[in-house]
């Protein structure tokens, strides 16, 4: 099994998500990530799921996905040809003394503090997710109270678009 990263492009409307997540548990398959947000046409909505699963089977689902009235485009994102990014917010332990420790920490990772209570500091964080589990390995010493990771989010390197010119008007 590997890690396969899907942006499914979906008419921008209610149920679709659940129609396609729903897919994907009939067959079986645990999405590792799911992230879903309007594209640059109001009417369209990409969807990037990430999943751990053989491509045999993978196949299949992205078949019967194609079959769904309101899914557009289905493309298979690869690592080394997508920009590949998730955000992190975590509120973590930082009373005066250990402050600037923290700080160091948040700066070394590109990381910004979004906001400053008298014991916490509450850090954002965009990155792979390998990054984003490094800086929690980081600041888990100081102590972390809440956080919240989005999913992931994939877009294709370079100048090509899978949302062309024909598919923006079609939708």
């Amino acid at each position: 099994m590997s890690k396969h990263t899907l942006s499914v492009l979906v008419e921008n409307k209610p149920g679709v998500l659940g129609r396609v997540a729903q897919m994907f548990s009939r067959r079986g398959f645990n999405i590792d990530s799911l992230a879903v947000g309007e594209t640059e046409n109001a009417e369209v909505s990409r969807i990037t799921i990430v999943v751990n699963a053989d491509e045999s089977p993978l196949e299949q689902v992205t078949k019967q996905l194609n079959k769904l009235v309101n899914v557009l485009k289905i493309v298979e994102l690869e690592a080394a040809a997508s920009v590949q990014r998730e955000l992190l917010l975590v509120k973590v332990r930082a009373e005066r003394p250990l402050r600037s420790q923290v700080l160091e920490t948040v700066n070394l990772f590109r990381a910004r503090v979004v906001d400053v209570a008298p014991d916490t500091l509450t850090i954002e964080a965009t990155g792979t997710a390998d990054k984003l589990d490094a800086l929690l390995r980081d600041l888990e010493p100081y102590g972390i109270k809440e956080m919240v990771q989005s999913g992931q989010v994939a877009i294709g390197r370079g100048s090509r678009s899978i949302t062309g010119p024909a598919l923006r008007a079609a939708a």
